[in-house]
Parts: C-alpha cells; structure tokens; sequence
C-alpha cells in the first residue's frame, strides 16, 4: 500500500501542477522548494532525525565532501522539477511520462560508462532499444524528444550522485533543499521586487504554492515506507506505475494527441523495459536461491 500510495501520488503529479494556472514554471519551482524545505524540516523535527543527521555531517574530512555531493544532487534535482513542471504547463506530459519511462535505462548505461558495470545480454539489448527509441524520434519526426532525454538523464544522474552520500531520501531531500533555499528565496525577493510574484495574487495560487511543499513530501514518506518492506524488485517492478498515469493522464485527461513515430518509440522503450526487468527479476533471484 505504501509503494502504490508513493507512485500513484507521482503519477498524478500533471493534475496537480496543471492547476498553475497562468504562473511560470520558475515561479512554481522556487516555491516548490520553499514549501519543500520548510515541511521538511517540520517532518524531521517530528520524527526527530535531527540528531541523526548531525551526525551524518560530524566528520571535518568528509563534510566538504558530502556537501558538494549534495549540491550536485540539488542541481539536479531542482532542474528536474524545473522541466517537469514546464512539461506540464506546456502541455508535454507525453514526453515527460517518456523520460521517466526511459530513466532505468539511463540508470544502466550510467552504471556502464561511470561505474564500470558489467551489463548482462538483456540488459545491453534493452538500452539498445532505447536508442532505437531516440533515433526514430529524430528521424521521423526531425527532433530530439529533448523534455524526455533531460528528465531522463538528469533524475538518472541524480540517483548516480545520491549514492555518494549516506542519507536516507528523506533527510538528503531536506539537505537538499536547503541548499537551494538561499538561491530561492533570493529569485523570490528579485521577482517581487519587480512585482511578477504571483504569491498572494488570490487565495488560490497562495495556498496551492503552499501546498506544492507538502505534495512534494507525502509520496517520498510513502516510498520510504515501502522501500523498508519491500524487496528491491518489488519496489522496480511498482515503478512503472508513475508514468504510466501519466502516459494514461496525457492522453485521457489533457488530450494530447499521439503521432505513429511517437507510439513506436513508447513501444520499443516498453520492449527494453520488458528485457530489462525480466533480467532483474532473474538476478535477484539467483541471489535468493
């Protein structure tokens, strides 16, 4: 219940950053992470991590270390959001639901050219296919699926980063925003002082801005939830449900319109994703066996 209640929220995402009506997708993102941070903080005092997360950082040697790590992360992140939610605001969120569809696949090839990895048949196959996937898009259509490749391989490198620093996805999260927060709240004095800050135009966008913090939160506490129960694969499998529903909300919700190149190129990233999880799916139980 905790991974569908995690990935569901994820997938319905469109609906809710569609409400933004009218106000840019770099308006949203600062007080997406405004409202982030402070709930954060109100979530980690709650569960009283603070301790625990001073430790983390208590080693002199490794603290610049982990800080720049983390940074790296919140760059990522924050331009994740940024594209994603501009993905929704420009009625993308097909190419959206694409990167996230292709996001495995960008985790393997990372783990192939940073890590050294060694990829399995299936695996090499797949990610073949979600080059296919590209190229079509280019050939046929004249353009790279550029939203899809950026969310793809920004959210990919962030979890590439992420392991670099010991912390559970909660407390990183919070680290995270919070070094963004300066960069924040300095984009949010520059826009109100030249009177383009739509907070507090009405009620309604306040507290959807508000709100923006806690939405960001509730499917992260689900998944940790999960991630604690559930074996690894489990958690993979569940993963495609996010964007599926956006696939499903972009078609039946926001009518966005499918060409041919655009169907065969979700068909062939369905296929690698196909190949890829049956290949999981046999590692991880030749080592429960």
């Amino acid at each position: 219940m905790f991974g569908l209640a995690a990935y569901t929220l994820w997938g319905c995402f469109p609906l809710f950053f569609s409400l933004f009506d009218g106000v840019p997708a770099f308006e949203v993102l600062i007080q997406r992470i405004l409202w982030s941070c402070a709930f954060l903080a109100v979530v980690v005092t709650l569960m009283g991590r603070w301790s625990a997360l001073r430790r983390s950082f208590s080693e002199p040697r490794e603290l610049a270390q982990k800080l720049a790590w983390s940074l790296g992360c919140a760059l990522l992140i924050a331009l994740n959001w940024g594209l994603y939610i501009y993905a929704v605001e420009t009625h993308h969120v097909l190419e959206a639901s694409l990167g996230y569809f292709m996001t495995p696949l960008v985790n393997v090839a990372l783990g192939m050219l940073v890590l050294r990895e060694r990829l399995g048949r299936w695996q090499l196959v797949a990610i073949g296919l979600a080059l296919m996937a590209v190229l079509l898009q280019l050939v046929l259509l004249g353009k790279l699926p550029w939203i899809s490749l950026v969310l793809a391989l920004t959210f990919g490198t962030y979890g590439l980063l992420r392991k670099r620093v010991s912390l559970d996805a909660l407390s990183s999260l919070l680290v995270e925003t919070s070094l963004l927060l300066p960069l924040s709240l300095a984009a949010l004095i520059w826009l109100s002082w030249h009177g383009q800050s739509h907070f507090g135009d009405t009620a309604r966008t306040t507290a959807l801005m508000i709100v923006s913090g806690i939405v960001t939160t509730l499917p992260l506490l689900a998944f940790a939830g999960a991630a604690r129960r559930l074996t690894l694969s489990t958690v993979g499998f569940l993963m495609y449900l996010n964007p599926t529903l956006q696939f499903l909300l972009a078609l039946w919700v926001f009518g966005e319109s499918i060409s041919w190149p655009q169907l065969a190129t979700f068909v062939l990233i369905w296929i690698g994703l196909g190949f890829y999880s049956v290949d999981t799916w046999r590692q991880h139980r030749k080592l429960a066996l």
